[in-house]
């Protein structure tokens, strides 16, 4: 597919954020992931930097030495075709280039951390003060309102707060939790910036009335890192999962290596029993979760697998149509046959590196080709001698707050990838209509835990309802013509179709962008394949446990001693929101030539840009970036400790997180502990020392922990200035007073289940709206006669279609549903 610089009916076609400008004021991977997509969708981005440079300039995850004359390789990646002009804070003239940086923007993407941000004039509300015109799009820990604002957070001790260290039980119950490793948390909230500012932008262009969007970063990592935890338990009054244990068979020892197998279906389950030469474990009448089956079996199953070469077992399980995966690292990311066949690395144009391609590819091309990284203020000069041209607000028109509100999207997606990208489209206004079949709907209806002998059991997914507020619904069988007609006719009416199937579905059943683009050309498609339109992976089933492996970011979660740990979370949700920015893109470019696009959002190559320091660190430095427990490579001590007490379980599973970013932080945690002789050792003094120490650290700290509760240990340590959190369980989530501050949990009716708090957006918009959830999720084919007959369908025609069951609003075979605990 094409990346760039292509032509759409004989005419090039430029990047769909020309002649945008972009003023990036941001510190760390979050901010600037953000305005690197925004850069790669054709955008100007200026980064304004102290006289010293981002510290990400010197930034090395593996610790290389970075020559004074160069920059970390991370930093190039992710400074790519930005310009950089150095300011000093302390000096007027610097403050008055910055401003008329700010006076020329479209956008402002701010982060805290630098002597620019620190300095009053150029904070958010001091931005928007004088540059009204402007999208200012701030990202911090907690928001920039609300009881926790300025309290310190690192994004080790965001995942405590956001339950994402226990979310889905990741860990073995005889080890403390493990978090996902890699920093994953800032590159999840860059991509979410980045798609709330073109949110932002597309409303409020044209109006000469900016916004400010605020972003939070433990927002962002409870849609990543949770699995709507708090709806489950308001739902059905217990939470989604009270103990930790490995997922089997997950990743696990073969006889040459590691290997990764995964059962996301019953099926999947029955069909492993199989594959390891044991149909006598299949029980369809159970009432055992594919979990527990699993691990009842765990010794034999993995005395099978360790009895094979991992060439065998992974031939066998895609035979079986089981999820299935290599450990994919930084040292053979680049050498995976899909990977390889797709492209899916490229050569980074100032340091020859290897990195990632783009998270999406479009037709037309629709991103600009990579340039070079800045020097540190290589373009100061340029544009102190020519200042860009301030931005003259038009007269005030108000934005709508549904920006979407004209928006119709087909939405043709399952599960949680899909469905969490068009999410965000209809709590923003847009008219979603989510197509299911009765006779097989969507799997998160079958993961409701409901007993099959509660009325309307399918409807009660707090799953479902948490990704599909606002939504319509229509039942439709596409093994028929008449149906396949029908969803033609449908797509004919929308302006975006979004689908999550593997890639032969669509192709099957008549709908692909040829087909949709001859109805009608400025249609937008949006394809989320697990591993691409094409190569030798194309059809391979890919849940969120297998893209995590496949991209790296598996590799780096867990304890060294022990085989990596998948997330089981950030593949899907990441997934949705880099689709989601593709598909802002398209939107724009639609707005710019009135023609479509189609976006291919595959889940590994999402994956792969949020993973992308292993393979950079690797390239240019020859570092094997590897899993360390719960340390981390920027904070020194960096750990969970266990706290006196019992949890809510009753179990001595009590933990807070600690992680000291900084000297001085060291020096505030030192004399929270009362300055005790250990901590006085000069050489604890740097990071470098500390990371030395660690082990000696981690048992004083155990100490002390162990003597006190958790409120105790967050009370006294966040009172001093250090990054503190206790490690939630995600199902309290809700109870946080930030969260309650800033509204992120929505209360929702439902007609067939009782009232719960939904999760919303990660950021809170100044123009709206004030709530997010208008409309409950819809049931089984709610909307079926709403949607035919404005095709032209009557209502006998209807009827008709029900009674031959290409519609329906139950399901044609009441299965049992999967239990999830």
């Amino acid at each position: 597919m094409a990346s760039s610089n292509s032509t759409h009916g004989g005419h090039p076609v430029d990047p769909p954020l020309s002649g945008c400008t972009v003023a990036d004021l941001s510190t760390g991977i979050a901010g600037a992931y953000c305005t690197k997509l925004l850069g790669d969708g054709g955008a100007e981005v200026v980064k304004l930097e102290p006289p010293e440079g981002d510290s990400l300039r010197r930034w090395s995850a593996s610790g290389a030495e970075i020559e004074n004359d160069r920059d970390g390789a991370l930093f190039t990646f992710l400074a790519d075709g930005k310009a950089s002009v150095a300011a000093d804070p302390d000096v007027d003239a610097d403050l008055e280039l910055a401003d008329a940086m700010l006076a020329s923007a479209d956008i402002v993407v701010w982060s805290p951390g630098s002597r620019l941000t620190e300095h009053p004039r150029l904070a958010p509300a001091a931005i928007r003060r004088r540059h009204r015109h402007a999208v200012v799009v701030t990202i911090t820990p907690f928001g920039l309102h609300g009881p926790w604002k300025d309290l310190p957070a690192t994004e080790f001790t965001l995942q405590a707060w956001s339950g994402g260290i226990v979310g889905l039980g990741r860990g073995a119950p005889d080890r403390a939790p493990v978090h996902v490793g890699g920093r994953i948390g800032e590159w999840f909230a860059g991509a979410y910036a980045s798609a709330a500012a073109m949110a932002s932008l597309l409303r409020t262009r044209g109006t000469g009335a900016g916004e400010l969007v605020d972003l939070s970063m433990l927002e962002t990592q409870i849609l990543g890192l949770t699995y709507f935890p708090v709806s489950f338990f308001d739902a059905l009054g217990r939470p989604f999962r009270t103990e930790r244990r490995l997922t089997v068979p997950g990743v696990a020892a073969a006889a040459d290596g590691l290997v990764a197998l995964g059962c996301g279906t019953a099926q999947q389950w029955f069909d492993l029993c199989a594959m390891v030469g044991h149909p006598e474990w299949i029980d369809e009448d159970t009432e055992l979760s594919i979990t527990e089956r699993a691990n009842l079996h765990a010794s034999e199953i993995f005395a099978w697998l360790a009895g094979q070469p991992s060439e065998v077992i992974r031939d066998l399980a895609t035979a079986f149509r089981i999820p299935n995966g290599p450990i994919v690292h930084g040292a053979n990311a680049t050498e995976m046959d899909q990977h390889v066949a797709r492209k899916a690395f490229t050569v980074n144009p100032r340091e020859g590196f290897l990195q990632p391609g783009p998270p999406y590819r479009t037709t037309p091309g629709l991103l600009r080709e990579p340039r070079p990284a800045p020097r540190l203020g290589e373009h100061t000069e340029l544009y102190r001698a020519a200042p860009p041209k301030r931005r003259d607000p038009l007269p005030k028109v108000a934005p709508d707050p549904l920006p979407f509100r004209e928006l119709r999207v087909l939405d043709l997606t399952t599960y949680w990838a899909g469905p969490s990208c068009t999410h965000f489209l209809a709590m923003l206004g847009a008219e979603v209509i989510h197509v299911e079949s009765a006779g097989r709907p969507d799997g998160t209806r079958l993961i409701a835990g409901v007993p099959v002998s509660e009325e309307q059991w399918w409807e009660k997914s707090p799953i479902f309802s948490g990704l599909n507020t606002n939504k319509k619904g229509l039942t439709l069988d596409f093994r028929s013509e008449r149906g396949r007609d029908l969803l033609r006719r449908l797509a004919a009416t929308c302006d975006v179709v979004v689908e999550n199937y593997t890639p032969r579905v669509l192709e099957q059943i008549g709908l692909d962008y040829s087909v949709v683009r001859s109805q009608r050309p400025d249609t937008i498609m949006v394809r989320m394949p697990g591993f691409g339109l094409d190569g030798p992976w194309r059809d391979n089933p890919a849940f969120a446990y297998i893209i995590e492996d496949t991209s790296g970011l598996t590799w780096l979660t867990g304890h060294r001693d022990r085989n990596p740990v998948e997330p089981y979370s950030i593949g899907d949700p990441n997934a949705g929101a880099h689709a989601l920015n593709g598909l802002l893109l398209a939107l724009e470019h639609r707005r710019r030539t009135g023609r479509g696009a189609l976006v291919e959002a595959a889940m590994v190559d999402a994956a792969l840009n949020v993973a992308a320091e292993q393979v950079i660190e690797y390239s240019a430095y020859g570092a094997l970036l590897e899993r360390d427990g719960n340390r981390g490579p920027d904070a020194a001590p960096q750990n969970l400790y266990r706290a006196a007490g019992t949890d809510e379980f009753g179990r001595q599973d009590c933990w807070v997180a600690i992680a000291v970013a900084t000297d001085a932080q060291w020096r505030k945690l030192r004399a929270a502990l009362g300055d005790p002789f250990w901590a006085l050792t000069p050489d604890l003094c740097s990071a470098a020392g500390r990371r030395r120490h660690h082990d000696l650290i981690d048992e004083r700290l155990a100490e002390w922990c162990g003597e006190r509760d958790s409120d105790e240990i967050v009370r006294i340590l966040w009172d001093a200035g250090v990054p503190v959190a206790k490690v939630m369980q995600p199902h309290r989530q809700g109870d946080l007073p930030q969260l309650r501050f800033r509204r992120f949990f929505e209360p929702v009716d439902h007609p067939a289940a009782d009232t719960a708090r939904h999760s919303t957006v990660p950021a809170r918009f100044s123009m709206g709206p004030l709530r997010f959830h208008r409309s409950p999720a819809p049931l089984l084919g709610q909307h079926n006669t709403e949607i035919l007959t404005a095709l032209g369908l009557s209502e006998s025609d209807v009827r008709q279609f029900e009674a031959d069951g290409i519609i329906g609003g139950t399901p044609a075979v009441v299965r049992t549903p999967v239990k999830s605990e």
